[in-house]
């Protein structure tokens, strides 16, 4: 068999099928590298860059040896773990499990905090084969007797260099230390520095070694370009991004920039939602859900986005805060140029910016271009983001409450009345207001020369559900229907 093919790479038939039903027949690098030995049951310790396939790299042979070993879960102990550094990861990861594990018979549930714990408890009581787990709540469970790790089989740490960038290795240690010696153990990485080598040399017996790529190189399909914008433009630019077809994600240094940002982009008619640290558990989860399902097309986030989090098809990674280094730039562009498609990776910085920029870059190996951009017109934007620029309408502001009572709520979260329709971009002449709620035009003119890679937007698309705009104070259901032009 050829080790081109999964099943040829030692994949059962019930497993390729999984993926061949989702159109994924060719194992990438990592994976190509990986499955031999993973299946064979070795440690394997596996890096790979962001995007290249290492969820599925170590979750196939996981799924391939519980399921032939046919062992059944007792109460409390789970037949293997998969440490993962944040909430969204864990749940991406069970996403991507489940197919696999129902054809497997094997159960599975996602362990971490910021929800109440009981479903948790109730479900390894019951008997779990597959936990994937935040550290800090599988720790807690483990102390209060809830789960024990004596029967584990396989273990698995995803983005061990950001368990480390995260403080969590004191807690990873105690964990995999309560695991039995004689498991396999298989640690993925997009970089094997902050500490992982000490796991390694402490937790995996004689690993076998593979590294798909570069660590720092900058992937082939992935366009950079600098925009030298003014403090005063800067604001204007992401608007007009954003308000281009298809899926984008915004990245922000602090979490009441992501806040400030995603209320300006909501208050201009762009449906965008955000992700930060600063939210429930429940509204990130709706944050991403909406994303996900294209309810909303923008998602503004701190670098709690950067790592591990997947969406099929965003095309543009805007940086409207240049990260504060070159690993941080890598793993935030990361979220576009996935799977062999094509990216667009746009950094805004402005004249207190240049020497920073100029050092991230050139630390990241890539050789962006530069244009600077004094207005929405310039047709530099139309280039990095085609398409015409839809505006949903602003929301209006609070009718005033007569009744003495107050209504307890302001623009952006349902209370006030509605404008009429949606707005399209104008002429590029056009100027847009800068107060909030200004639709103003932008610079698209109809289909640009350029490329036009991204698709054209649904024009019968339904209004995003409430809560798409999760955190931000903005409800997308808030948005009037929109409205076709004839």
């Amino acid at each position: 068999m050829s080790s081109s093919t999964f099943t040829g790479l030692g994949l059962p038939a019930s497993l390729s099928q999984v993926l061949a039903d989702r159109g994924i027949i060719t194992p990438t690098p990592i994976q190509a590298a990986t499955l031999a030995d993973a299946i064979g049951g070795r440690d394997v310790l596996g890096r790979g860059r962001t995007g290249s396939g290492k969820t599925y790299a170590f979750l196939l042979p996981l799924v391939a040896r519980l399921s032939a070993d046919g062992r059944r879960p007792q109460p409390n102990r789970p037949r293997a773990v998969i440490l993962a550094p944040t909430r969204e990861l864990a749940v991406q990861i069970d996403t991507a499990l489940q197919p696999l594990a129902a054809v497997a018979k094997l159960t599975s549930r996602t362990i971490f905090g910021g929800v109440g714990q009981q479903p948790q408890v109730a479900a390894l009581r019951r008997g779990v084969d597959v936990l994937v787990a935040c550290p800090g709540r599988l720790e807690d469970l483990v102390k209060q007797g809830h789960c024990r790790l004596d029967q584990v089989q396989i273990t698995v740490l995803d983005e061990a260099d950001h368990m480390a960038d995260l403080g969590f290795l004191p807690g990873v240690t105690r964990l995999l230390s309560q695991t039995p010696k004689d498991g396999q153990r298989m640690f993925f990485s997009a970089t094997l520095d902050s500490g992982v080598d000490g796991l390694v040399r402490k937790f995996l017996t004689r690993p076998a070694i593979h590294q798909a790529d570069s660590a720092e190189a900058p992937v082939a399909s992935m366009e950079h370009h600098v925009l030298h914008v003014s403090a005063g433009t800067r604001t204007e630019v992401l608007v007009d991004l954003a308000a281009a077809p298809g899926r984008t994600v915004i990245f922000t240094r602090t979490k009441s920039r992501a806040k400030t940002l995603t209320r300006q982009l909501n208050a201009r008619g762009v449906r965008a939602t955000e992700l930060h640290g600063n939210l429930s558990q429940n509204a990130r989860t709706r944050s991403m859900d909406a994303f996900h399902s294209g309810q909303v097309q923008t998602l503004v986030a701190t670098d709690i986005a950067a790592r591990g989090i997947h969406v099929d098809d965003i095309e543009l990674v805007v940086h409207a805060d240049p990260p504060a280094e070159h690993k941080a730039y890598v793993h935030r562009s990361g979220r576009t140029a996935r799977a062999g498609k094509a990216g667009t990776v746009v950094t805004l910085m402005t004249d207190e910016q240049v020497r920073d920029v100029r050092a991230l870059t050139r630390a990241a190996g890539i050789k962006p271009t530069m244009t600077v951009v004094d207005t929405i017109a310039h047709p530099v934007l139309q280039e990095l983001a085609a398409g015409e620029r839809v505006f949903e309408a602003p929301i209006a502001p609070p009718v005033a409450d007569t009744s003495g009572r107050g209504n307890g709520r302001g623009a952006g979260n349902g209370g006030g009345r509605r404008s009429g329709g949606r707005s399209r971009s104008g002429p590029a002449s056009a100027p847009r207001a800068g107060g909030a709620g200004s639709q103003g035009g932008a610079a698209s003119g109809g289909q640009s020369s350029g490329r036009g890679r991204r698709p054209a937007r649904d024009g019968n698309r339904a209004p995003a559900a409430a809560g798409s705009a999760a955190g931000s104070g903005h409800s997308a259901s808030s948005f009037s229907r929109r409205v076709r032009s004839r």
